[in-house]
């Protein structure tokens, strides 16, 4: 196990680093989803898929 540890340690500490940082940016973004928040975060003006953006922040012109 102290062989194991001693040559392998450094690359498990950083893999599990990578899987956390993963598994919160992800968190993050279906949060993001559920609440409405649009992927960009750009805002709308001057965006070339603007016509097509589920974006619902915008109040609409009557």
């Amino acid at each position: 196990m102290l062989y194991f540890i001693k040559n392998y340690g450094g690359t498990v500490i950083v893999s599990l680093l990578i899987c956390a940082v993963l598994f919160f940016v992800i968190r993050k973004m279906i949060r993001d989803r559920k609440k409405g928040k649009s992927g960009c975060s750009c805002g709308c003006d001057g965006c070339s898929y603007a016509v097509t953006c589920k974006n619902t922040d915008k109040p609409e012109d009557k």
